[in-house]
This record gives C-alpha cells, structure tokens and sequence, in this order.
C-alpha cells in the first residue's frame, strides 16, 4: 500500500468522512482541502437511483454554469461555407468541413466541443466511432447540432456544458476550477444539481438522488447532504 503524502493526509484530516456537507460549507471546505500546483478541476458526482439501460431513465442535460468551467474552450465547427463567417465571428477556433474530417479520421482530436450545422451530418456520421467514445459527437439534444451555429459557439464559450449518467448511474462532471471563490464554485454546482434533480422520471420508483460529492483533481471527495437538494 502506498504511503499518502503529507498534503493528502492533512486534506483527508479536514474532512470528516462520517458527515453529510451542505453545499455551501463543502464549497468552502474544498478550497482549504486542495494542494495541486496546477489549477485543478472543480469536480461534481451524483449517484442516481436510475437504470440507463431503460430509454425513459437515460439521464443527460444541458446547463450554463454562472461563472464558466475555468477554462479556455477549443470550438471547431464544421459547416458548409454560408455558415463559416458566422462561426468565425462568434470565436470558433476551427472552422471548415471535408479538411477536418480527414485530420479526425487521421487521429487528430485536439478540440473540446465539435458544432455543426444539420445538412452536414451525414459526413460527420462517418467518424461517428472516432468522435462517440471521446465524447465529442455532435447532437441535436445538447444544441451542438443546429443551424444558429454562432450562437451555438458563444454559448459553449460562455460555459455551457453537458453532462450524462453512466452506465453506473453516475453523472461526473467538471464545474469549474480551484481557483474559483466558494461562492462561485457554489453558484455552478448550484445550477447543476438543480439541472439533475429537474430530470428525474416520472414513472422512477424509490429514491433518485442517492448520494453526491465534490473534490477537486487528487483532493478527498466531500459527501452533500443530499436532503437538502430533494427538499429544494
């Protein structure tokens, strides 16, 4: 077994692994639990009493966070050529079709979000297997598959972000960075869970929220009170 450092003793001595957090208290606490030299991820799991494996039990949504995710976000949009100054004007970092294509088909990833227009899906089907597992395949569900692609672009900028329960019945998902206030990173968690508990079934039986955390990368996971979201 692997000695833990002095940084992750002291963070694991700050939490008390026996309590239930409200949002508010965890949101502060994690600034005093987190010790990476690099800006880490603010990070968000709920445990849902869903079966993904049942169409009307798929959890998966969309939210702005308030304050954005922390982080520069890499556009590409792929469209036909009426729609390429759009995408420009709105901040895409990529703009194009066919060339694109080829650079994914030829191992090229180096995006965040891929946005593209209807009339174009058909070619973006075809590196459907590339783009699926890496979780960049456009769809019409989280708005990157529309004809507003320039309003589409400066949402994403802005901080919207996307999120799905696994095939677990886990939603993990970035909220923002370390480097956020408390109030800010609760103000993004906030809107997420509200997102969440907003999606549950109508025909689910017994209980939905059934647990949740926050932590940042390499910090100790701080148990919420999932109570008092359900209460909410």
């Amino acid at each position: 077994m692997s000695k833990l450092s002095k940084n992750m003793t002291a963070a694991l001595a700050k939490v008390d692994q026996t309590k239930q957090y409200g949002l508010s208290e965890a949101c502060g606490l994690l600034k005093e639990i987190t010790f990476t030299k690099f800006d880490a991820s603010v990070e968000l799991i709920a445990n849902l009493g869903v079966d993904p494996r049942k169409a009307n039990q798929m959890i998966r949504g969309v939210v702005t966070l308030p304050h954005g995710t922390g982080k520069v976000t890499r556009v590409l949009v792929l469209c036909t050529p009426d729609k390429e100054a759009e995408a420009k004007e709105a901040g895409a970092d990529y703009v194009g079709l066919d060339e694109y294509i080829e650079k994914i088909k030829g191992g090229w990833t180096d995006v965040d979000v891929i946005i593209c227009t209807p009339s174009v899906m058909a070619k973006v089907g075809i590196i459907g297997r590339i783009l699926g597992p890496r979780g960049l395949m456009p769809n019409p569900k989280t708005g990157t598959v529309t004809m507003a692609v320039g309003s589409a672009v400066k949402e994403v900028k802005a901080g919207k972000i996307d999120f799905k329960v696994d095939k677990s019945g886990i939603i993990h998902t970035a909220i923002g960075k370390a480097s956020f206030t408390p109030e800010q990173i609760y103000d993004n968690a906030k809107v997420v869970m509200s997102a969440i508990l907003k999606l549950k079934p109508q025909t689910l039986k017994g209980t939905y929220l059934k647990s949740a955390a926050i932590c940042t990368t390499m910090s100790p996971g701080i148990k919420l009170d999932v109570k008092a979201f359900s209460a909410e």
